[in-house]
């Protein structure tokens, strides 16, 4: 519930204010000017929630029920603003992010096992899910002053940001609609088994789908940049780097959930969780659809300002998954929203396409796709006979993992596909030379 207010409060801000920060990082005053009103909107709508989320625990039974629990997560609301994390992306200060967060979630695991012992400590387990964000927040607004000033500049410009903001924000509650509709849809026209069933393959696409990903974080900025400069070609050569990532990434992610579903499921979630296996071998490709479709609606489409396009690709696949899940679930329960959300992708994947056709058949033409193949296939065929001879789940685990994407690795390695050699083995070599040199 909180998630949902502090969406809310933050609009399209963590998405628009990285394109913002990067677009003015060359220019001090812009970027202070910048900072503060986007600033001032996010703090603006901070309040507004929080009076709203007041009102909600004084006079909504389910809040009532956990006020304590609801009062301390609720937190998080009132300090997101202090975050900035937008700056610190737009800025590419990925080091100092990294540190921070990293060093509070460990302190969050550790509190956790320390003091976390039995169902009556939810409370406070409340407060250790909610540190690392709150610290995070806290450590941003302190450090804020190395790369910006917060001394008034007046005449501030805030209705140049709204449009933008509001756009990015339509965006977040579509994608927000149609990747929850799944579980409401289940919960209402089936029962609490398929909800658990269904979320359960769907933590594990979750985690692949992160790694897939991660690489939009750092780019966004990075291709913002080059725009507002006008260098169109480093804008393409990093958007053919990106592609290629998710391809040489994403496939064999999603080749091994399929195979190896089952053994996942009982390893992440136990033998309960079996009959997840197909819904979760269905919703395996959305690796690949949603690493593509983050590359080109948040990576190309928003620098570009061209945010109502990817609105719409995202309207398209939430009024697709709606329709499908209607037909779906009814007859095949968890795999049937799998199946919804795997055609819901691929329609916002295709709307996507049709708004880039010409960059996108551009920079797919340069991936090496038959090396791509002959890895997987080789890679596939050797974890099978592997993993085989082993019963205990684990075990099978590690040692399909260790075979499929060594093999896979490799064969990529010995065919000199594109990406491997270019930007993993030569980045190798060049480090190593530096560092002798260094030396």
């Amino acid at each position: 519930m909180v998630s949902y207010f502090t969406m809310v409060a933050a609009l399209g801000v963590p998405t628009y204010g990285i394109r913002a920060a990067a677009k003015a990082r060359d220019d001090q005053e812009k970027l202070n000017r910048t900072t503060q009103e986007i600033l001032i909107i996010h703090l603006f709508m901070m309040i507004l929630v929080s009076i709203a989320y007041i009102m909600a625990i004084l006079f909504v039974p389910r809040f009532q029920s956990d006020r304590i629990l609801f009062l301390v997560v609720g937190v998080s609301i009132l300090l997101d603003p202090l975050g900035v994390n937008w700056l610190y992306q737009g800025l590419e200060q990925y080091g100092y992010i990294a540190k921070r967060s990293i060093f509070l979630k460990f302190v969050g695991v550790i509190l956790m096992f320390m003091f976390i012992h039995s169902p009556d400590d939810y409370v406070f387990y409340g407060v250790t899910s909610i540190l690392a964000s709150a610290g995070s927040n806290v450590l941003n607004f302190i450090n804020l002053r190395k790369y910006v000033s917060l001394k008034p500049v007046g005449d501030y410009n805030i209705k140049q940001h709204l449009k933008p903001i509001l756009i990015l924000f339509a965006q977040v509650v579509a994608v927000n609609i149609y990747t929850n509709l799944d579980n409401v849809m289940l919960g209402f026209m089936k029962t609490d088994l398929d909800v658990g069933l269904y979320a359960a393959a769907v933590k594990v696409k979750t985690i692949l789908t992160s790694l897939v990903t991660s690489l939009g974080a750092v780019l966004l900025p990075r291709l913002s940049y080059y725009i507002m400069e006008g260098r169109k070609e480093e804008f393409q050569a990093l958007i053919k780097k990106a592609y290629n990532f998710v391809i040489v990434i994403a496939f064999p992610l999603m080749l091994f959930t399929i195979f190896y579903a089952k053994d996942c499921l009982i390893f992440l979630s136990g033998n309960e969780f079996i009959g997840a296996t197909l819904a979760m071998q269905i919703i395996a490709p959305t690796i690949v659809l949603i690493g593509l479709s983050n590359l080109l609606g948040i990576q190309v489409l928003t620098p570009l300002n061209r945010e109502k396009q990817l609105v719409y690709s995202v309207v398209a696949g939430a009024v697709a998954d709606l329709i499908l899940n209607m037909v779906f679930i009814p007859e095949m329960g968890a795999a049937g929203a799998a199946l919804g959300t795997l055609v819901a992708e691929a329609v916002v994947l295709m709307v996507q396409i049709l708004y880039l056709k010409d960059l996108f058949f551009k920079i797919a033409k340069q991936v090496q796709y038959g090396k791509i193949v002959l890895a997987l296939i080789l890679a596939s065929v050797i974890s099978i006979r592997c993993s085989n001879i082993v019963d205990m789940v684990f075990l099978k685990l590690l040692i399909a993992g260790m075979s499929f994407f060594g093999i896979y690795g490799l064969i990529l390695l010995l065919t000199k596909e594109n990406f491997i050699n270019s930007y993993v083995l030569e980045g190798i070599l060049k480090n190593k030379v530096f560092h002798r040199k260094g030396k």
